[in-house]
């Protein structure tokens, strides 16, 4: 199994992921022209697509899905509380998963996962491979909880969020309520948060970590990788970060 980022940030994200025979997106934040030219970009047939599971409804995980799944006439995986918000309850291409019950799909299993943010009903995703690999797609979440680390546990591939300096926030350009939002129990997890995470979920079978959802303006890239270099044992340089305007480098598990 392999995958790469195709966008992450605040004005898009999605994340593809592929074995031999079959791919699949979490999320689709992007418009279905700037999505098709990434998955160009990336040397991925859109018709080896299977779906796309859908984290929740902001725009910048959501606003392409309908497009996207509708020209390739691929299903919408979400939840329903997603569905309802995006109004896809009657749509002929919506499935909807819960947490707990995976979703099986050939050559992977995937394993929506409750999380804590301000939407209807958010999953986020661990995906398994046949071959008993795992990636662990984690962001747009508040806090951490015991339910989020039981189910991201051995996991050989992390992609998180680390989406702000708590400094940076406080004396950023969002107005207070946004701040108090961006900080909450239900917002975005921060530079330290991410950190925890990855601390409590190191383990040696990890073989690649990911940090993005990065603001770019409550955060600065190099505050990130200072702060999780440490836990990962290498040079600051050398914690792999991901950009909001351009493709990853695919990562195999």
């Amino acid at each position: 199994m392999r995958y790469c980022s195709l966008g992450s940030g605040s004005r898009g994200n999605a994340t593809l992921v592929a074995t031999d025979d079959q791919a699949l997106l979490i999320d689709c934040g992007f418009s279905r022209k700037v999505i098709m030219q990434r998955l160009q970009e990336a040397q991925q047939n859109p018709q080896t697509l299977v779906g796309v599971f859908v984290t929740h409804e902001h725009g910048d995980h959501a606003k392409g899905v309908q497009a996207l799944c509708e020209l390739l006439d691929i299903p919408i995986y979400s939840s329903f509380g997603t569905a309802r918000k995006m109004g896809w309850t009657e749509h002929a291409l919506w499935q909807c998963i819960r947490s707990e019950q995976p979703v099986e799909l050939g050559s992977m299993d995937v394993f929506p996962v409750v999380v804590p943010h301000d939407a209807e009903e958010p999953l986020q995703f661990v995906v398994q491979s046949t071959a008993g690999k795992r990636l662990g797609v984690l962001s747009d979440l508040g806090t951490l909880t015991p339910h989020i680390l039981q189910a991201y546990n051995g996991c050989h591939g992390l992609q998180l969020e680390a989406n702000h300096d708590p400094v940076m926030l406080m004396n950023g350009p969002y107005p207070p309520g946004l701040r108090a939002r961006v900080a909450g129990n239900f917002g975005h997890l921060s530079n330290q948060q991410c950190a925890e995470l990855l601390q409590r979920l190191h383990w040696q079978g990890l073989q690649h970590v990911t940090a993005g959802h990065i603001s770019e303006k409550n955060n600065a890239r190099e505050l990130v990788s200072q702060t999780l270099s440490g836990i990962l044992g290498c040079r600051a340089e050398e914690v792999k970060l991901l950009d909001q305007d351009s493709i990853s480098a695919w990562l195999h598990l």
